[in-house]
C-alpha cells in the first residue's frame, strides 16, 4: 500500500480551539505508527505542486485570491468561513501535491491502494471559493490529475464525511466522466446535498446523494452503499476510485451525529475495494477529509487503514 504526507500539512493552524488542528495530524501519524502500518506501506513523497496545478479545478480568480490573502496574513479567507495562517498555502499545496503522488502511484506501479495523510482538507471548496475549513479541494484536484495527466477515463469519488463535499459535487456536477457519491447528516453543514441534486447536463445522474438524519449508522449507511451505489456502479464501471475519507462520521464526533464505528468504516473500505476490484484493477486512493475528536480519528483511520492493506 502507498502513503503518502507531508510535514508541511501540520503547519496549517486555524488558530486556538479550532476543531481542525495539527494535532489531527500528529494523532494520525501516531495511531498508524503504534499499530505497525507505517512501517508495512511504501511511503511516495508528494509532488511539488505550483498555481497552474490547481487549475485543474480551480479558477485563476481563486487561486490567485486565496494564495494573496494566505500570503497577505490573512486570518480568515474572504471567501468564506476558512480560517487560515501565514503556512496554510504551503500546507495546502502539500496536501495536494500528496494527493497527485498517491494517484500517480496506484495508476503506474505496483501497489493498488493509498492512503494520504493531508490537511487542510478538501471536499468543501469549489472551483472559485474555498470554505468549511477547506482551502483547495484534494480529491477533486486528484481526479483530475488522474484523468489529465494519466489518461484515466471514469472516476468515482465516494465521500463518507458527515458533510456534504459540496465542492466536489459542484466541480463535476456537469461532467460525466466523474461520478460522485455522498452520504452525509442532513439538515446539516453545508446545506447542499439533497437526494434531488443528482447532476446536469453531460452529468445528468453522475451525483447520488444519500442525506441522512442525525443519529443514523451502521444500517442507514450501508443501505445507501449496497442499494444505491453498488447498483450505480455497475453501470458506471470506473476506471479509478478516490475516497473523501472523513471520519467526522464516526460516533463521538464533536461535529458530527453519526454513528459510525471503527469496523463499519473498515467494512466500508472493503465495499469500496469490491468496487475498484471489479473495474478500476483494485485502484483505489483515500485522502483525509474531516474528523475531529482526536482519539476517534485516530482509531477510525487506523481500521480503514488496515482495510486498504488487506490482500
Amino acid at each position: 500500500m502507498i502513503f503518502s504526507t507531508d510535514a508541511k500539512c501540520r503547519k496549517h493552524d486555524a488558530g486556538p480551539g479550532h476543531p481542525e488542528q495539527p494535532a489531527r495530524y500528529d494523532a494520525v501519524l501516531a495511531a498508524l505508527e503504534k499499530a505497525g502500518l507505517r512501517a508495512k506501506t511504501r511511503e511516495v513523497p508528494g509532488l511539488a505542486v505550483k498555481g497552474e496545478d490547481l487549475l485543474l479545478v480551480h479558477t485563476p480568480a481563486y487561486v490567485d485570491l486565496a494564495e494573496r490573502e494566505i500570503r497577505g496574513g490573512a486570518g480568515q479567507l474572504s471567501t468564506g468561513d476558512t480560517s487560515v495562517c501565514a503556512d496554510s498555502w504551503d500546507a495546502a499545496m502539500a496536501a495536494a501535491g500528496c494527493g497527485f503522488a498517491a494517484v500517480e502511484a496506484v495508476v503506474k506501479g505496483g501497489e493498488k491502494t493509498a492512503f494520504c495523510l493531508v490537511r487542510p482538507p478538501g471536499h468543501h471548496a469549489s472551483a472559485g471559493r474555498g470554505m468549511g475549513f477547506c482551502v483547495v479541494n484534494n480529491v477533486a484536484l486528484a481526479a483530475r490529475y488522474a484523468q489529465k495527466r494519466l489518461g484515466i477515463g471514469r472516476v468515482l469519488i465516494v465521500d463518507w464525511d458527515v458533510h456534504h463535499g459540496n465542492g466536489t459535487q459542484d466541480i463535476f456536477y456537469a461532467d460525466g466522466s466523474v461520478f460522485f457519491f455522498s452520504t452525509h447528516q442532513w439538515p446539516w453543514y453545508p446545506g447542499t446535498g439533497r437526494a434531488e441534486e443528482t447532476g446536469e447536463g453531460e452529468g445528468k445522474g453522475t451525483t447520488l446523494n444519500c442525506p441522512l438524519p442525525a443519529f443514523s449508522g451502521r444500517a442507514e449507511i450501508f443501505e445507501c452503499f449496497e442499494k444505491k451505489l453498488l447498483p450505480a456502479m455497475e453501470t458506471f464501471r470506473p476506471e479509478l476510485v478516490l475516497i473523501s475519507a472523513g471520519f467526522d462520521s464516526r460516533a463521538g464526533d464533536p461535529l458530527g451525529h453519526f454513528q459510525l464505528t471503527d469496523t463499519d468504516f473498515a467494512d466500508l473500505t472493503r465495499m469500496v475495494r469490491g468496487i475498484a476490484a471489479k473495474s478500476a484493477g483494485g485502484r483505489v486512493v483515500s485522502l483525509l477529509e474531516g474528523g475531529y475528536s482526536l482519539t476517534g480519528l485516530a482509531s477510525a483511520a487506523t481500521a480503514h487503514v488496515t482495510a486498504l492493506m488487506e490482500p
